[in-house]
């Protein structure tokens, strides 16, 4: 019982619930405390993105030049290859069958919209953030590159102090704070009518990426099969430990001795394994591009936003450099994702309130993708690789 507690779906679940109890229940003024704490912790969000970025990039950048060599490029290359299939393939599928899935429900909430007020906050304040989501990308990116090349550096030391100070900020702050954030999100949306259009939508969304993980995985073990002359479904027949592991742990990290285990059992070299399996569960995340593009394609459908290809593409890219690293805590990724996706795809408090509940609701389903994923890169790098073993 203690653990369910603990769980943060659980907890996302039940802010979810009373939001929408308290939203349709309790008097405007209630309510209104919500959007009060809603308005400062979006201030606080918006200040603490770009820190999280630098935060989480850095060190995992730095970190990549240890001596890897030919091997590190290569499962590099691949996992970021399988990052942008992932997120490509995700736009055209889901930008082909959001439009009429959504569309009743782009009606339904645009008249709601206009004929009910919306809550509004008691008071507001003003947090800048210290620099612009872009400005500490690049900044990140450049320093640390060039922490990569040093074997010995005190700024180094430094970024690592970093880096612990954003992981205790996402653990200790704003991970405990994201259901009551979702609450006010559910209580705004449930005063106003448009919670049930919401929910509606939710499960709509939900049934077609769990299909898309599906694909994704079988495409994955295809190319993997092909690669190794092996059978796909027999290769990630024995990923599946690794996949309900990811199911249960919600942590790439937390299931990395599983998913060693079960690649060392499709035949993948010991060296090989233990080198890409680790590297990969911060690096490959093509189940959770999958789950942030997707949703953020239903969230603009939803909003009236205009979007095409172009500026998908740019977001795609960058989102699988946003993400390098993410923490592993439930919503690590999402909470590195979401600068960009107020920088490049404008989305405002209550969407990215949206994009946290249903990126938390299919937590579990993403990381398990990106572990099972995982051992097909492996098996692909052992190919490639044969007896040129790194040290």
């Amino acid at each position: 019982m203690k653990h369910l507690f603990s769980n943060l779906l659980f907890k996302v679940f039940i802010a979810i619930v009373l939001g929408i109890v308290l939203g349709l229940y309790l008097p405007e003024s209630i309510n209104r405390i919500f959007s009060t704490f809603n308005a400062f912790f979006g201030q606080f969000l918006s200040f603490s993105i770009p820190l999280i970025i630098m935060g989480l990039i850095m060190p995992a950048i730095s970190d990549l030049g240890k001596g890897a060599g030919k091997l590190l490029l290569i499962t590099a290359a691949i996992a970021y290859g399988s990052t942008l299939f992932s997120g490509f393939m995700t736009y055209f599928i889901t930008s082909g069958i959001f439009p009429e899935l959504l569309a009743s429900h782009v009606n339904d909430v645009a008249q709601i919209g206009s004929s009910v007020p919306e809550l509004t906050p008691y008071f507001s304040i003003t947090i800048p953030p210290a620099l612009d989501v872009m400005t500490s990308l690049v900044l990140a990116f450049v320093i640390g590159l060039g922490l990569s090349y040093q074997e010995k550096s005190s700024l180094k030391l430094v970024v690592k102090d970093f880096e612990k100070i954003i992981m205790q900020l996402i653990e200790n702050v704003i991970v405990p704070l994201l259901p009551l954030f979702i609450l006010g999100i559910f209580a705004s949306m449930s005063f106003s009518g448009k919670v049930f259009s919401i929910l509606s939508v939710f499960i709509n969304i939900i049934g077609v990426i769990f299909a898309l993980h599906i694909i994704l995985l079988l495409l994955q073990y295809t190319i993997a099969g092909i690669v190794t002359k092996q059978n796909p479904f027999k290769l990630l027949l024995t990923m599946m430990p690794a996949y309900f592991t990811a199911l249960g742990t919600q942590s790439s990290a937390a299931t990395i001795p599983v998913t060693l285990e079960q690649t060392l059992k499709n035949g993948v070299s010991e060296k090989i394994a233990g080198f890409v399996i680790p590297l990969c569960a911060t690096i490959h995340l093509s189940g959770s591009t999958m789950k942030i593009t997707a949703c953020a394609i239903a969230l603009m459908i939803l909003h009236g936003i205009p979007f095409d290809f172009t500026l998908f593409a740019g977001f795609i890219f960058m989102l699988g450099i946003a993400m390098v690293a993410a923490p592993g805590v439930p919503g690590g990724a999402i909470m590195a994702a979401v600068g960009i996706l107020q920088s490049m795809l404008g989305f405002n408090e209550e969407m990215i309130g949206l994009m946290i509940a249903l990126y938390i609701a299919m937590d579990s389903f993403g990381t398990a993708c990106n572990v099972t994923g995982d051992g097909a890169i492996a098996l692909v790098v052992d190919r490639i690789t044969k007896a040129k073993l790194v040290a």
